[in-house]
Parts: C-alpha cells; structure tokens; sequence
C-alpha cells in the first residue's frame, strides 16, 4: 500500500500538491477541520519530500496558500452571516467548541488568529468566531498570512526531515514507517473512542448513578452507606469517581470477554496469529533495538525498584493506608496475573527462555503489572497537581504503558490477546482500588516528591537494566525462523496437508478454502495463466477508485479488494473474466507465501493461494459492490484448466462440502 501511494504521488505531484492545498484549507473549516486528519496526512506527504516524489518549494506554497484560502473563508462566513451560521446543524453540535473559541478569543483578541493556528480543538472555529465577532479585516488578514508562513515549515519540515531519516534506513525503511502508520492509527482510534466513550457513555453513566445513589439513600447497612458516600453529588470528586466506574464496569467487561474467547478458541485466538505475522513482517534491525529497550523497561527488575522506591517515599512520608493499598495493587496484580497463567498454560508464540509461570501466556504480566504501577502512582498524583499539569501527566502514562505493551507485541513475547487481557484486567483492578482508596479522605503523599523519585528510579533502574541485559535479549527476541522443509515426493504425496487448509482473515474469521498450493516463483505460475486469459487486475488509484461508481465499467477496470491470510497481504493476484457472465462476475486468485520450501537444488518456496468468484452488484446506478461466492468448485475447475500444461496433481481435503468439493490443486513450476 505504501508502494502504490508514492508510486501514485510520484506519478501525478500536480495533484498532490493540490491534495496539500485543500487539506490545508480543511484544517481551518469548521466542523471538517474538527474530523479531517489534514495535518498527518500533510507530515507524511512531506516525509516523501528526500525521494523526489515531490518538491519541497512547491509543497510549502500549496499548504500555506490553503491556510489562508482556509481562514479566509471561514472568516467571510462569519463576517457574512454574524452568529446566524452558528444556529447550522453541524456547528450546533459543536457548541462547547465554539464556546471554547469565543473564551479564546476574548483572552488573546487580535493574537488569536496566529496562536489558533497552532491550538488543537480551537483551530478550526477561531476565524468563525473572528468574523461573527467583527475583527477587522485589516488585522485578520494580517494574522491569517503571517501565522501561515509559520505553520507550513513547522509541519512540513518535520515531515522532510522524517522521511530523509527513513531513507537512512534503506530496506528497514518501509517495515518502520508502515510500523509507525499502523501505531498513529491505533493512537488515532483510541483517542476518538476515549472522546465517544466521554461524549456519550459519561451522561448515560451520570444518570444510573444518580438512580443508583437514590436507592442506596432508601436503603440501610454497611454497602448502602459505602454507596451513599462514594455517589454523593456533592462531592467535589463526583465527577472523577464516576470516570473510574465507567472505566471499571468497561474494562472488566473486556477482560471478562476476552477470557472467554482465550478459553473457548473463539476468532480471537485466530486473529492474534493473524496479528502476529503481522508484526514479525514488519521487524527490523533498528525497530528490534528500540522496542526491546523498550520491554526492558517494564521488566521485573525495574518493577521492584520503582514500587520499592515509591513505597520507601510513602512510608518516609507515614502514609501507612496509601502503603498498604500500593502493596495490594502490585502484589495482588502480581499474584493474581501468575495464578491465571497458571490455571490456563497459554503457550507463548514462540520459544523465547522463560521459565516456570512466566513460560505462559495469558495475561501479559508486562501489561498488567506496569499498568498497575504508573497509574496508580498517576492516581496519587494527579489530584495534587495543577490542573495545567495532570493532562500531560495521564498522557504520558498512558504513552508509556502503552509502549512496553506494543513491544511485547512487536517482539512476539504474547498475543495480542494477552497484552489487550492484560490491559484490561490492570485496569479493572486499578479501578476497584481508586474507588475503595476515594472512600475516604486520601492522605497527603508528596504528590511532587513522589513523582521524582519514581522518574528518577526509572531512569537509573532502567538505564542499568538495559546495560546489563541488552545483549542477552538480542539474541532472546531474535525474529523467529520456522522454515519447515519437505522433499518433493513426501508434498506430492501428503506433505501439502501440513500447509494451511483455510485462510484466516486478520479479524480471525476462517473464510475460503486455500486450494492451491505452488511450489516455485509466482512469476511463472503468473506469465502460464496469463496465457489462458488471467489478467493483472487494475491498481488502485484516482481514476480506477471511481470505477466503482460507474456501474458500466468493466470487471477489469476495477481494481480488488485487497485480503489478508494469516496476516499476510497476497504477492500475486490474478482475475479471469466468467465466461459465462463476463460482464457481472470475475473469477480471482490469490497467492500467499508460507514459511515452506521443497529439498530440492533450487529449494523452491512453497505458496498457498485460493480462487474464488466475485460478483458485481449494481446499486441504483450509482455504485457497485463485490460480492465473494461461497461456491468456489466452478472457479476452481478455470483454474486447473490453466495448469494443465505443467505438473499438476489433485489432492482431497477431508473438510469438503457442497461449496467445495475437497479439490487441492498441487503444482510446480
């Protein structure tokens, strides 16, 4: 996907730089500006800048010419329209930023437009607001281009300088920037779902606690005055208690889920192979450095010091209850994460030298135990600090946590299914503690004093750690090679039953049966079918996208849908036009490669592909969507047509049924 975008954008700059110019325009539209992920999408058209696809020069003219465009134009809509524009649909659910902007603008007046420029979650609505609040043009225009010439180089450089970084890194360059895509794009997912499960889940959550707290005021006994207490709405912490309830229903509902699926084998289990192969594609030299410094950090070494250190701080300080509930947090987690493990004996994805409980697997005790750790140090700060001060705090928390648990990912240390259970099992005990902690008054820590002795023991521990293991875990979290090897007669005969029988989709759903399996290079199974009418279907760009909106184009026009197996993306696809309706259907391969190869001179590899056929549906003349037939047996029989001029053998699959007849077609190069 990366090589089609620079391909496309080496292809056509005219259009990127017009691409640039209105995303930079959309950044300053209200609404859009709020939604449009413009000035990521700006970095990494720059991050190309050191290749060539595009000009630097260029580049920065489009994005400064679309800032102004773009504030101009909000600014004319509200020195048009006065607060009229406000009352518009979409700009009334945005009410707490345009209150927000008004704020803004009230405190910096004619600075406003140049500091918004460069203010996430105000940008967008502040040259509205200057116009409904009549600024004058003069001074607005002023402002408009000025911070426009500074906002273009402070994103765009960055990008260049990124991109000349990664052509550093020649072959490793691809694998880390796709790493780094894949890692803004979670970061991207969790922040707008933190902001759904705030925006919607916190009000919901606000009203079946008031219902909550009238029951327990109609009630007697010990729970009922627990209950009294911690959901009284006159409480200054009201607010953040009911946080922590929402996050403790939400959070044990997904360790409890994930359980399940861990236990039962349910598509979770599949999916984490799928997300596996993933990552180890994506491994590099540089990346392998980096993220096991990373993991290291969160090893038990380092986890004793800080929660020995934060415990000498509290003891030094007589906050006896504050001890004891740190004590029950780590060791509790500690214990209760090792029982688990024991009780399920969850096999690591690979051998990796641990021993006794630690050789299991789920839950991640990296992810549990120092998410545990940092937050419930964040739990005694934050309410001391600043209010300027606690979101940078939870932030970067949540950056490290969250980075020692991608690290055991990338490594391939868990599933992914044992670092999200970790996660969530943390979480949920962090919670029940917070609230049981928040009963009574909390005591005074040092809230300052703690948060430097903790950082100051993470660095020293950790730093020392590193040292001192770093060469043993080269070697322990060395990319895992499985090359299984079959001579030609043993996979002619059964040996191809040992290679997979079904794709697995990366959401671990088991779809089409994996019916082919080739033995040599693709580019020979491709140059033999294309001399019985398959075709390289078109690649994805611009004019071909719009294929799917014209119902009279033709299937080869129209570029496919692009599938995993086994976390794999295809390295060779292929289509044929039905015969019989070519028109509406096409049939379509595609090959995977495995870890497999045959004992031979040459030691070709061996590739898993399936064949399936694709309808087209039309939908009111408007658009056109495909859709992937369970039958594959007529597919199948085109396709065996075409490998009748080299060697071909039938195997029989023991899972076949009426949608598939048991067919393997066996050939070689």
């Amino acid at each position: 996907m990366l090589s089609s975008f620079t391909t496309f954008i080496f292809e056509h700059p005219q259009l990127t730089y017009a691409a640039v110019l209105l995303l930079a325009l959309s950044e300053s539209i209200p609404v859009i500006g709020a939604v449009v992920p413009g000035t990521a999408i700006i970095i990494a058209i720059a991050a190309l800048v050191p290749s060539g696809a595009v000009t630097l020069w260029p580049l920065l003219a489009s994005a400064v010419a679309g800032a102004v465009l773009g504030d101009g134009l909000s600014y004319w809509l509200g020195h048009r329209y006065h607060r009229e524009v406000l009352e518009i649909r979409p700009l009334k659910r945005y009410s707490a930023f345009l209150e927000r902007s008004e704020r803004f603008f009230d405190r910096h007046g004619g600075k406003s437009v140049f500091l918004a420029r460069f203010t996430p979650g105000v940008r967008a609505f502040i040259p509205l607001m200057a116009g409904i609040l009549k600024m004058p043009p003069g001074r607005f225009y002023t402002a408009n281009v000025i911070s426009a010439l500074a906002w273009a180089p402070a994103h765009i450089v960055p990008g260049v300088l990124i991109g000349a970084s990664l052509g550093l890194l020649g072959s490793a360059a691809k694998p880390l920037a796709s790493l780094l895509v894949l890692l803004v794009v979670l970061a991207w997912g969790a922040i707008h779902l933190v902001r759904l499960a705030l925006g919607r889940g916190l009000p919901l959550l606000v009203a079946s606690l008031e219902r909550l707290h009238g029951w327990a005021l109609a009630r007697d006994g010990r729970w009922a005055r627990l209950l009294q207490n911690l959901l009284d709405p006159t409480r200054p912490d009201a607010r953040g208690l009911g946080c922590l309830a929402m996050l403790l229903v939400g959070s044990a509902w997904l360790f409890f889920g994930i359980l399940e699926d861990v236990v039962t084998g349910d598509p979770l289990v599949r999916a984490d192979t799928a997300i596996y192969q993933i990552l180890q594609d994506l491994r590099t030299a540089p990346g392998d450095a980096w993220m096991i410094a990373v993991t290291e950090l969160g090893d038990t070494s380092v986890v004793l010091a800080v929660t020995l250190a934060v415990l000498l701080w509290l003891v030094w300080k007589r906050a006896w209850r504050t001890s004891m509930y740190w004590l029950v947090a780590i060791a509790g987690a500690s214990a209760l994460n090792s029982v688990i493990k024991f009780t399920l004996h969850r096999a690591r994805p690979g051998e990796m030298l641990y021993a006794g409980w630690s050789a299991f697997s789920f839950p991640s005790g990296h992810s549990t135990v120092n998410t545990l750790l940092y937050g419930f140090i964040a739990v005694l700060v934050i309410p001391a600090l600043r209010p300027f001060w606690r979101l940078p705090l939870v932030i970067g928390t949540v950056a490290l946590v969250l980075a020692i648990a991608v690290s055991r990912l990338y490594l391939g240390a868990h599933w992914f299914s044992d670092v999200a259970g970790g996660l969530a099992f943390a979480t949920a005990w962090l919670t029940a503690l917070g609230l049981w902690y928040r009963r009574k008054p909390p005591e005074a820590v040092g809230a300052a004093g703690l948060l430097i002795v903790a950082l100051i023991t993470l660095g020293v521990a950790g730093s020392f750690h590193i040292h001192r293991q770093y060469a043993f875990d080269i070697a322990r979290y060395a990319p895992p090679v499985h090359t299984q090897s079959l001579s030609a007669q043993a996979w002619w005969s059964t040996g191809w039953q040992q290679l997979p029988a079904r794709r697995v989709e990366i959401t671990g759903e088991i779809e089409e049966p994996l019916a082919l399996q080739w033995a040599g290079n693709p580019d020979a199974l491709r140059e033999r079918l294309q001399r019985h009418g398959w075709y390289r279907p078109a690649a994805w760009s611009a004019s071909s996208a719009l294929a799917w909106l014209t119902p009279g184009a033709a299937p080869a026009e129209r570029p496919l849908i692009t599938v995993f197996a086994g976390g794999r993306l295809p390295e060779l696809t292929l289509a044929l036009a039905n015969p019989n309706a070519p028109k509406d259907s096409r049939f379509v391969l595609r090959l995977w490669a495995t870890d497999a190869r045959l004992q031979e001179p040459e030691s070709p590899s061996l590739w898993v592909g399936s064949v399936v056929e694709e309808r087209l549906v039309h939908y009111s003349s408007l658009y056109t969507l495909e859709w992937r037939l369970a039958n594959v047996n007529d597919a199948l029989n085109w396709l065996s047509n075409g490998l009748e001029e080299g060697p071909l053998r039938i195997g029989r699959a023991a899972d076949s049924s009426p949608d598939w007849d048991g067919r393997v077609l066996l050939a070689h190069e």
